[in-house]
């Protein structure tokens, strides 16, 4: 399969940048040093002081999406059962930087990419209980998103020239995947609010050796191989939408293991506003995200979830 690369950024940002940016507008913050953090397809993360980080778009794409998580997140988070990174402080564009950026809070934690699914399957309950309380009816004005939560022949072109990167004969595997879900019935009811990328790199973990910090206690597992990574956090709001829950539903197979995903689904089930086919059109979503990130670079921390979820999907079908 074909790497496919990150996308050039339209501006570039460094530390000087932030700093100038921190300085001009919020004075009072001015005493912290900015340092990298991370670097991902739409923003640039860096951290202020040990509470805070400074979050600006790359690329004139993502400026938009972070315009819609400043005005929905503060109104969706105090629903949700886990700390998301609600803007502390809106920056505007200046210093020749031409976007709006935010500071937000420093949420602590593993990527939850870096840890084995068998590790990640402890979490189920938990994301199983974000999506639930997540995933309720969406306002007419929620943001609207042309790859996330649409139906899925709006995806039909682009998902077929994608899996012509992949060798035979998973490709026809993972196309009569998509074809299934194709065959059902489009979501029903309401858009409902959906994350729009809540794959493990969006989602914060702490295994059992972080108890003592987070005021818990080590709990026995039958896999003692694979401590339990615990679900702090969820981040990265930029794709934030409404629509078919199928969308978001997918990650199940990038998460998870079936022992993980069995009691995910175990969760959510008899969830009224989830219409009938949604988990066969969940699958055929996970079949597009696991190609797109299988096919990134192998230091991208994506690629590894791309390819969990390629064996996941290919040992179902």
């Amino acid at each position: 399969m074909s790497a496919t690369p990150r996308p050039a950024a339209d501006v570039g940002v460094d530390p000087e940048l932030v700093g100038a940016l921190v300085r001009a507008q919020f004075p009072e913050l001015a005493h912290l040093e900015p340092g990298f953090a991370d670097d991902g397809w739409d923003n640039v993360i860096y951290r202020l002081g040990p509470e805070l980080a400074v979050r600006l778009p790359r690329r004139d794409v993502a400026h938009a999406l972070l315009l819609n998580e400043v005005r929905w997140l503060p109104f969706l988070a105090p629903r949700l059962p886990l700390p998301v990174p609600v803007p502390l402080h809106r920056g505007k564009p200046g210093e020749g930087y031409p976007y709006h950026w935010v500071i937000v809070p420093w949420l602590a934690g593993t990527s939850a990419a870096a840890v084995p699914a068998e590790a990640r399957d402890h979490y189920a309950p938990a994301l199983a209980a974000f999506f639930r309380a997540l995933h309720v009816p969406a306002p007419a004005d929620a943001p609207r998103n042309a790859v996330r939560g649409v139906p899925l022949r709006d995806r039909d072109e682009a998902v077929r020239a994608r899996l012509q990167a992949v060798a035979k004969p998973e490709r026809g595997a993972l196309l009569a995947l998509w074809e299934e879900g194709l065959a059902e019935v489009g979501h029903t009811g309401p858009r409902l609010w959906l994350h729009g990328d809540p794959h493990p790199h969006n989602m914060l973990v702490y295994d059992d050796a972080d108890d003592a910090e987070h005021g818990g206690k080590p709990e026995m597992r039958e896999d003692a191989a694979h401590p339990a990574a615990r679900l702090c956090a969820v981040i990265d709001f930029g794709d934030l939408t409404a629509g078919d829950p199928a969308s978001d539903l997918a990650v199940a197979w990038l998460h998870f293991t079936p022992r993980g995903r069995a009691e995910f689904r175990e969760r959510l089930a008899g969830n009224g506003l989830y219409s009938p086919g949604t988990w066969v059109r969940a699958r055929a979503w996970a079949a597009n995200y696991a190609v797109l990130m299988a096919g990134l670079p192998p230091g991208d921390p994506l690629h590894g979830v791309g390819v969990h979820g390629i064996e996941q999907l290919l040992a179902e079908s």
